[in-house]
């Protein structure tokens, strides 16, 4: 058998250099497939609430789906506001997300300055998952029905206390949507968090509060709480023994808590697809949407334009309430 002379052998050599010079250069130096390395989700809230709990459950499904570790960052304060501009802060190559709900991306930069811009500084992705407020009495409350208390409201004017979370936060416009709705006045009585207004609600302090479900849904369960009306359109799936509040009397008031995914501005295009793709696969896993119930909370994952056409109608809802009640930041 004849063997290669040196010289074809260099030939041979030249060829193959030849060849790898005329490969395009992308595929010389490929860039590294989304995501190679730990994603960063932060959180606006504290751990514990529902914010926190739902990134929990979702940054581990999006883990094992793209085998790289979600760490969760919390970066709670300003009613969430300090986490959003921690967010719009980071580089936009994917490797940062947060979840954004109600208050910090569409309240806060209508009662307050905030540093950061929804329009400007973030691309909306996916509207991940919504969820219903109960208004809720203590179980020795001398009102069992919507009726009732609202009755008792027109008959003193002012009398009947409802406890929020600060300004702008979903059980303070719960409250005001009822009073606009109802034409009666009731007084707000501010807290520093939810968990203190619900503890003062359950010793009697309070009258009433518009809630999320999760802290006192377990106080609903035990019989401490009663629930007269649930802010969704219809009965919820998760709560159906709680009329809502057009049953009640107050037809068109809907008011929903909701949380969203958003990346920094100027995320490629191609990773913004990815996170939807991701989004989509992941919310509709029938263990991730059992845990968002148990958090009373419903998962989805909407289109980009469903989620900006969403956030057009709540910015367009809450700047007439605002403006309409001269609600402020520092109430």
């Amino acid at each position: 058998m004849r063997h290669p002379s040196p010289r074809h052998r260099v030939s041979r050599r030249a060829l193959c250099s030849l060849a790898l010079a005329c490969l395009p250069l992308a595929a010389l130096h490929a860039q590294e497939p989304f995501p190679s390395k730990p994603i960063r989700l932060v959180v606006t809230y504290p751990a514990g609430g529902s914010s926190d709990l739902m990134a929990r459950i979702m940054g581990q499904k999006l883990s094992e789906h793209w085998k790289q570790p979600v760490v969760i960052e919390s970066k709670p304060g300003a009613a969430g506001s300090i986490g959003m501009e921690f967010a719009a802060r980071q580089a936009p190559d994917g490797y940062n997300f947060v979840i954004g709900n109600l208050g910090p991306a569409a309240v806060n930069p209508l009662i307050t300055k905030v540093p950061y811009n929804m329009d400007k500084d973030f691309i909306p992705v996916a509207l991940t998952a919504t969820g219903p407020n109960i208004l809720v009495v203590p179980a020795n409350s001398p009102y069992k029905t919507l009726g009732e208390l609202l009755a008792a409201a027109k008959a003193k004017p002012g009398g009947i206390s409802f406890g929020t979370s600060g300004a702008g936060s979903m059980a303070h416009l719960g409250g005001e949507l009822i009073m606009r709705q109802a034409n009666v006045r009731i007084t707000p009585v501010p807290y520093k968090g939810g968990g203190q207004a619900v503890n003062d609600l359950l010793a009697g302090h309070l009258d009433m509060m518009v809630a999320d479900a999760l802290p006192v849904s377990q106080f609903i369960k035990t019989n401490r709480l009663r629930p007269l009306a649930i802010s969704s359109a219809q009965r919820s799936a998760l709560f159906p023994d709680i009329p809502t509040f057009a049953e009640g009397g107050l037809n068109g008031l809907v008011a929903e808590n909701w949380w969203g995914v958003y990346l920094p501005a100027g995320t490629p295009k191609a990773v913004v697809d990815a996170y939807h793709a991701a989004l989509v696969k992941v919310m509709a896993d029938p263990d991730l949407k059992e845990k968002f119930a148990g958090l009373g909370v419903e998962a989805m994952a909407s289109t980009q334009a469903e989620f900006r056409a969403f956030l057009a109608s709540e910015h367009a809802r809450y700047s007439k309430l605002i403006s309409d009640n001269n609600i402020k930041g520092d109430q």
